[in-house]
């Protein structure tokens, strides 16, 4: 997948604001500070387009990304900073449960980092998923700061922590582009699925 279009399209905090849909939304969820952001830049090839910072806590809203005006990433507010209040807090899980139950045709990519064992908020967000019924895939970021060995070994206890298969984790390195092209076909994929998917209905309305 060549990338040819990227922009911020949208910022937003309520259902009314989001954008009109496209074919899919690529949906990031992961603690703050976890690489979301250097992820989706990339991807697109564009360093400054989601913008980074060495501050955690800093994505406050649904930051959705269009991207060759055929999807989106949809940034979400990183989950576990300590320094927000209970009530912020509150506010960005009413926020987030708000869209993930919106109907949109979404994928969520739980971004979680390689180097650790996956945390007590990382768990239960990947229950929360399963449990959703909602498309996922876990991206294990930071790769680059592993050997090989410690990938490998890494990877497996991620596997048997989270119960994840071998096709519902993905092993990323934003630094050196380690399956990249793994994750934009993934999404080339879904695309392709929504498309004859569109069409059908399509079809079958016209049949009526």
């Amino acid at each position: 997948m060549k990338i040819k279009k990227a922009e911020v399209t949208a910022t937003v905090v309520r259902r009314d604001q989001y954008p009109p849909e496209l074919s899919l939304d690529i949906v990031l969820a992961g603690r703050s500070n976890v690489g979301k952001s250097s992820l989706i830049n990339r991807l697109i090839n564009r360093r400054g387009l989601a913008r980074t910072s060495s501050s955690p806590g800093k994505t406050r809203t649904l930051n959705f990304y269009g991207i060759n005006d055929t999807w989106y990433f949809v940034d979400l507010p990183g989950y576990g900073y300590a320094k927000v209040s209970h009530a912020e807090q509150n506010n960005f899980k009413k926020m987030v449960d708000s869209y993930l139950t919106s109907g949109r045709r979404m994928m969520v990519w739980q971004i979680i980092d390689l180097r650790h064992p996956p945390s007590a908020l990382d768990h239960q967000m990947s229950e929360y998923l399963k449990a959703s019924g909602l498309p996922y895939l876990t991206v294990a970021t930071k790769a680059d700061k592993l050997s090989k060995n410690e990938i490998a070994k890494n990877k497996a206890m991620v596997k048997r922590e989270l119960g994840l298969t071998e096709d519902e984790l993905v092993v990323f390195s934003a630094q050196s582009g380690l399956n990249k092209e793994v994750l934009l076909a993934r999404i080339e994929t879904l695309i392709g699925e929504a498309r004859l998917l569109s069409e059908k209905r399509i079809t079958e309305g016209e049949g009526l």
